[in-house]
């Protein structure tokens, strides 16, 4: 007798596990806890994967107002930051049956309208990583729900906010700077407005501020390494006293930063000390590799994701911020005597 070719459906399922079309509806879509015994959730889905039992999802969600798909949207692909927030948002995502689209807002401004309005019917909702300050007033016109990720937690419209503790990262860096004895500084800041920057920016002033004796000058760059490097070569050309230890904001801005030293004949750290922030790769690259922040990426994706599950279905998000961790590596020494 040969298998009919006609497709399995959850009732052959219920009768091959012996339990009914409602316990298999739970189980396949992963609601089952609490109300279905583990047994019973394992028999499902053997008698699932016997039958070769695939749920149709298209009519499932069709019934449901529900396309299992949620948008992330970044400033840029290219940066390693935004690609480890996506694996861990994806992750999440897959564990969930729900379909992940990534999305560059270009320059890193606001997203243009397309993703939102003609696909609206298309999406469950938004995640959106470290917009600059005017960008979640378009992504809040899509009407759908929005999780915001490295953002400012008291902007409106959004349903959540995933942070890393950015202000204690910047504390943990001015302490190392300070405790070794730099009283004069060069912040190295993102030419981008926005929640991120601005957090790092007052932190590592008001550490600066109530440090007797110490103090802070202000340079900004776009996130990249050539103009990072011509920035502080502009800078440093500039009055005042030479600074000993340049705080940069991002592990970029501290590439452009030791190449713009060597470029005068400095050394890093013997005259100047350098830290970056994120911790990317590139932090390992240069010579001598960069004391900097350690960033939770992945984990800011995996919350953000659960934090999108949950307002979907009707639940309180987490709000405490992740913890972060300064990485004490050799671009950082005691001022010159």
């Amino acid at each position: 007798m040969t298998r009919s070719a006609t497709r399995p459906t959850s009732r052959d399922v219920a009768r091959t596990a012996g339990v009914s079309q409602a316990t298999v509806s739970l189980v396949l879509g992963g609601k089952w806890r609490g109300r279905v015994s583990e047994r019973t959730a394992d028999e499902v889905r053997d008698a699932a994967r016997a039958l070769g039992y695939r749920p149709n999802l298209a009519a499932r969600n069709l019934r449901l107002g529900s396309t299992r798909t949620a948008l992330l949207v970044v400033p840029a692909l290219t940066s390693e930051f935004f690609a480890r927030v996506y694996t861990g948002a994806a992750a999440v995502a897959a564990e969930h049956g729900f379909g992940l689209v990534l999305y560059p807002s270009p320059a890193g401004v606001g997203p243009a309208p397309s993703p939102f309005d003609p696909a609206r019917a298309a999406l469950d909702g938004v995640i959106a990583s470290s917009m600059a300050v005017d960008a979640p007033a378009a992504i809040h016109g899509s009407h759908l729900p929005l999780v915001m990720l490295d953002s400012d937690p008291e902007a409106p419209g959004s349903a959540a906010c995933v942070n890393p503790d950015i202000a204690e990262g910047m504390r943990r860096v001015a302490a190392r700077v300070l405790g070794l004895g730099h009283r004069s500084l060069l912040h190295l800041g993102s030419a981008v407005a926005s929640w991120t920057f601005d957090v790092r920016a007052a932190a590592l002033a008001e550490a600066v501020r109530e440090t007797p004796g110490a103090g802070l000058r202000t340079a900004r760059s776009p996130l990249d390494v050539t103009a990072a490097c011509d920035a502080l070569v502009a800078a440093l050309a500039g009055p005042g006293p030479r600074p000993t230890a340049i705080v940069c904001d991002d592990d970029i801005l501290a590439a452009g930063a030791c190449k713009a030293l060597r470029r005068l004949g400095l050394r890093v750290p013997d005259d100047v000390s350098v830290t970056g922030f994120d911790d990317l790769a590139l932090a390992t690259a240069v010579e001598p590799e960069l004391t900097t922040v350690r960033l939770p990426a992945e984990q800011v994706g995996e919350r953000g994701m659960t934090a999108l599950l949950a307002v979907l279905e009707g639940r309180e998000p987490a709000s405490e911020a992740l913890p972060v961790r300064l990485v004490v590596r050799g671009s950082t020494a005691p001022p010159p005597r």
